[in-house]
This record gives structure tokens, C-alpha cells and sequence, in this order.
């Protein structure tokens, strides 16, 4: 079982920046491979970014490539999700999730993943 802890979410003017950070429980943290998700008002969850257990293997939503950088601590339990220059179309809460896999494995699929945080909410206005 994972416990997963979202933070660093917020208002922020077009063109800004904002790092998510999200913490793990657990003492296996490097086997879960983790990945960022979106959700807008109105829109289904969609895949943003990914990271391997080992941290070696990311890959990136088309609309955030070049902007957002996911990363991890696995000494700490955490992954990142660095943003950007931000637009209004990156308003959504995100969500960190979790699935136990190889470490050079990658994920972007929701069904994929068996754990989720609860989301936090960015917003970035015009």
C-alpha cells in the first residue's frame, strides 16, 4: 500500500512557474513507477508525465514537452513535476499516482496505475 501526498499547486500569471511536489510512503519507493495526471473541469484525467522506478526513463505529454520536467528523489520518496511557462490551458488539479513496476518502466495510462493522491489544484490565470 502507497500513500501518496500532493503539494506545491496554486495561482500563477500566464508565462510563470510552479514545481508539484509528491510524497510516497513506504520503503520501496524506487518499484513504483509514477506519473503526473490532469483533470480540467469538464474533461476526463488526462496523462501529463512519467518517470521510471530508477528515474532514467521519463516521457512527457505532446502539449507539456519542452515546458514541464518530472524528476525524483527516491531517497526521499518524492517526484517532482517542474512547470514552465504556464498557460491558461495547464489550469487543472493534478494528480501523482503510483503502480509497482520494473524500475526502467514507464507508464502513461491511467488504468495503468493502482494508486492515487488526493490532487492539487493549479491554476494560472491570464
Amino acid at each position: 500500500q502507497v500513500q501518496l501526498v500532493e503539494s506545491g499547486g496554486g495561482l500563477v500569471q500566464a508565462g510563470g512557474s510552479l514545481r508539484l511536489s509528491c510524497a510516497a510512503s513506504g520503503r520501496t519507493f524506487r518499484r513504483y513507477a509514477m506519473g503526473w495526471f490532469r483533470q480540467a473541469p469538464g474533461k476526463e484525467r488526462e496523462f501529463v508525465a512519467a518517470i521510471s522506478g530508477s528515474g532514467f526513463t521519463t516521457d512527457y505529454a505532446d502539449s507539456v514537452k519542452g515546458r514541464f520536467t518530472i524528476s525524483r528523489d527516491n531517497t526521499k520518496n518524492t517526484v517532482y513535476l517542474q512547470m514552465n511557462s504556464l498557460t491558461q490551458e495547464d489550469t487543472a488539479v493534478y494528480y501523482c499516482a503510483a503502480a509497482w513496476a520494473d524500475t526502467v518502466v514507464v507508464l502513461t495510462t491511467t488504468t495503468k496505475y493502482d494508486y492515487w493522491g488526493q490532487g492539487t489544484q493549479v491554476t494560472v490565470s491570464s
